[in-house]
C-alpha cells in the first residue's frame, strides 16, 4: 500500500472497570463494562473501518473490553498485547504507534486514560463536523472511542498530524 493513502487510528479506553481487591493491572470489567464493550463493538463496526492491526494494553480490563468488542467485528485483526500502552502517556503511545509497520493501514489502540484521551486531543489538528465539540463536551470515558485519519507513515504520527473523523461514547 502506499504512504499516501489516508490511514485510520481509533483510540478506544477500555469499558467500566469493577474495583475488587487486587492490583490495578489486574482488574476486571464490571458488568455495565462487559455491557459497554459489546456495545461499543457495534459502534466500531458501524464505522465501517477494517482493523488490520490491533494494539492492547496488557490490563485484565483492556483485555476483556478487546475480547467483548472485536466479536461485533466483521474481521478480527490481528491483535498485539503490548505492556507499554498500560498507564502510558500521549507521548509513549506516539511511541508505539511510530513501531508499526506501514504495510498496515488501520490501528485500534485499546488503552487507558488519560493517555488515551490526551493523545486523541493532541493528534487532532482538525475535526469533522461536531466531533471535537462532542469530545470535549463528554471528555473520554470508559468505552469511549475516537477515530482519527492522517496521511503518511507511521513513524510520521506526531502532534497535530491527523483529523478527528468521529467520536462515540456509551450514552452519546
Amino acid at each position: 500500500m502506499s504512504v499516501a493513502e489516508p490511514r485510520r487510528i481509533v483510540l478506544f479506553r477500555h469499558a467500566k472497570a469493577d474495583w475488587p481487591q487486587v492490583p490495578d493491572h489486574e482488574r476486571p470489567l464490571a458488568e455495565r463494562g462487559r455491557t459497554d464493550a459489546a456495545v461499543a463493538g457495534r459502534k466500531l463496526a458501524d464505522t465501517g473501518t477494517t482493523f488490520d492491526l490491533a494494539l492492547c494494553s496488557t490490563a485484565t480490563r483492556t483485555r476483556e473490553t478487546w475480547k467483548l468488542a472485536v466479536h461485533e467485528l466483521s474481521h478480527r485483526p490481528k491483535t498485539v498485547y503490548e505492556e507499554r500502552v498500560y498507564e502510558a502517556s500521549p507521548g509513549e503511545l506516539i511511541a508505539v504507534l511510530n513501531e508499526v509497520p506501514d504495510e498496515v493501514r488501520n490501528v485500534i489502540l485499546i488503552g487507558h486514560n488519560p493517555g488515551v484521551h490526551g493523545l486523541a486531543d493532541i493528534l487532532a489538528g482538525a475535526a469533522d463536523g461536531d466531533a471535537r465539540e462532542r469530545m470535549d463536551r463528554r471528555g473520554f470515558p470508559a468505552a469511549a472511542f475516537a477515530v482519527l485519519s492522517f496521511d503518511g507513515p507511521w513513524k510520521g504520527v506526531e502532534p497535530g498530524v491527523a483529523t478527528l473523523v468521529d467520536y462515540w461514547a456509551p450514552s452519546e
